[in-house]
């Protein structure tokens, strides 16, 4: 569909196509200079003393799961309403994934206390998401993994350049996990992160996303090595040198458009409030400095705004496909895991209890967030989503 507001878009100009092509003309297209350069910015941008770029954000949840030692009788808990790839990394490794509950309607983060109502003897770590980039109450949660030795893996797919206190998101556990996926607020199409202050964890990461190999074609290449050895069953999780490549280019941009996100996310809250004040929109107290990934608003419920009660089961769609009709695609983040026919079977008998991830989980609808967007598009939507809402009384 053509949409006249689309829900995510990319802030690609010269900088990109001139990084591409720099490649192209090198002829080396796996990991070599580029993919060097850009772990080092990475790394130096966020205060992590080491950073490893794998293929996905997936395959770096993946890895993060393995070097922890998780293993089957293990427990990792989590929320559920994060993407299921943070859950399908904890199963990879035959561990069970253990959901907990969010803070609140206004705050969609993990929470702390039900973290601690979760614990048990086979709890291993706790994998933590930073929500649209907003921070999670992260000196608790350390706090309580230290108390318990549980190893913090925290997913930061949403949370590229945010920041609390003066850590930024993704350094405060063990190993923090990024995405670069075509929707984020840098991207590279595909493509993820790892970051880790410690030495021994990353000499593992960067043995296992190679196959376990000794040395890699890039050292060979470069006369830095002529075999090598195979010691630990990896696995084929390497970036490409485009990829980094963009990514290094991205990283220059990242301040300047979460920046302009705030701006544009400032604006939304002043709209709503005045035009649409049935609409709730979480994180109003949010600390630190967030990145504004994605624009999350909690839509009236079905009573709230229809007293009579029109026949329509699903409120947030009829809502959905009503901005639709004003040519604005729309989104929400996410179905929580625990619904997944996948993961009803893996406990088929039991009960998972998590009142305000199910509430929120109704209400959620995501409104279109970039950088490139103006402001005459962000009232555009408010405008639309008003009268969508009349029209739904």
């Amino acid at each position: 569909m053509n949409w006249r507001i689309a829900l995510s878009d990319i802030d690609f100009d010269i900088e990109e196509s001139k990084a591409v092509q720099d490649v192209l003309n090198s002829r080396w297209l796996s990991m070599g200079e580029a993919t060097k350069q850009f772990e080092a910015d990475f790394a130096a941008y966020t205060g992590a003393k080491h950073a490893i770029a794998v293929t996905n954000a997936t395959a770096a949840l993946h890895l993060a799961c393995v070097v922890s030692g998780l293993q089957k009788g293990d427990e990792v808990i989590l929320p559920s309403l994060t993407f299921v790839a943070t859950a399908n990394a904890v199963r990879y490794t035959g561990a069970t994934p253990v959901f907990a509950d969010i803070e609140s309607m206004q705050s969609l983060n993990i929470s702390p206390t039900s973290i601690a109502k979760h614990l048990t003897k086979k709890t291993r770590a706790i994998m933590v998401v930073h929500y649209a980039g907003f921070p999670c109450d992260m000196p608790a949660i350390m706090q309580f993994a230290r108390e318990h030795k549980l190893i913090v893996i925290e997913d930061a797919a949403h949370s590229a350049g945010a920041w609390l206190e003066d850590r930024h998101l993704g350094t405060w556990g063990d190993i923090g996990c990024f995405s670069f996926f075509s929707n984020k607020n840098m991207t590279t199409g595909e493509g993820g992160m790892l970051v880790t202050n410690d030495d021994a964890l990353a000499e593992q990461l960067r043995l296992l996303r190679s196959h376990g190999m000794t040395s890699l074609s890039w050292d060979r290449h470069k006369g830095h090595a002529q075999t090598y050895d195979v010691i630990a069953l990896g696995y084929n999780y390497r970036i490409d040198e485009i990829r980094s490549a963009i990514g290094c280019a991205q990283l220059k941009k990242l301040d300047r458009n979460n920046a302009r996100r705030k701006e544009l996310t400032i604006l939304y809250r002043e709209l709503l409030a005045e035009l649409v004040p049935s609409i709730s929109v979480p994180f109003a107290e949010a600390a630190g400095v967030p990145a504004y990934h994605i624009f999350p608003i909690l839509i009236p419920k079905r009573g709230e705004i229809d007293p009579i009660m029109l026949p329509v089961d699903n409120y947030r769609q009829l809502f959905m496909d009503g901005m639709k009709t004003h040519g604005i695609q729309t989104s929400f983040h996410y179905p929580p895991i625990h619904h997944f026919n996948l993961y009803k079977e893996q406990e088929p008998h039991k009960k998972v209890d998590l009142p305000i991830t199910e509430e929120v989980c109704a209400q959620e609808v995501t409104l279109p967030l970039y950088s490139t967007m103006t402001k005459e598009n962000v009232r555009f939507v408010v405008d639309a989503a008003s009268n969508v809402l009349e029209k739904m009384r």
